[in-house]
């Protein structure tokens, strides 16, 4: 079976390169932060670090913030324009960012990349998990894309 960077299974040898070490997540963070992480490395597990990463090192609000402008940002430098129809999408970040949080405080984890790795672990195989939360497309939603749409259905449960 051909294995990806991104794909997460469930040895410590197939976790996406970034989560192997904390010197490795820092490079991959510092280079998405750059917007020099090449595009076809913003997978799915990408977008969980950076979330998790964020929410294990600020506050909500603030991670919410850093977050939302980090990805406009490095979508700008990898040329993906932020629009009605594609780029960066308000409910599905946010809807993330809180699944994230939530799952932080189901425990203590000793460091961020514990944290990273766990948050992997649970959310890397299931991209389109927001669907069960939502009775509408709201990926292709242009006014979830651009503002906070909470969920309308009954949400699976917590982590």
């Amino acid at each position: 079976m051909k294995k990806n960077k991104g794909t997460i299974e469930n040895s410590v040898a197939d976790e996406p390169y970034f989560a192997r070490s904390e010197a490795a997540l820092s490079s991959f963070l510092g280079r998405w932060c750059a917007g020099t992480l090449p595009k076809e490395e913003w997978t799915h597990a990408a977008h969980l670090a950076v979330a998790a990463c964020y929410v294990f090192d600020h506050p909500a609000k603030g991670a919410l913030q850093k977050i939302r402008a980090g990805i406009i940002h490095y979508n700008a430098c990898v040329g993906t324009a932020n629009t009605d129809h594609s780029g960066y999408h308000e409910t599905l970040t946010r809807f993330w960012c809180g699944l994230i949080a939530d799952f932080l405080r189901t425990r203590a984890f000793s460091s961020r990349l514990e944290f990273v790795r766990a948050a992997l672990n649970r959310f890397g195989r299931d991209s389109s998990l927001f669907r069960s939360y939502y009775a509408f497309d709201v990926v292709k939603d242009v006014r979830a894309r651009r503002e906070w749409i909470a969920p309308d259905c009954r949400a699976p449960s917590k982590p």
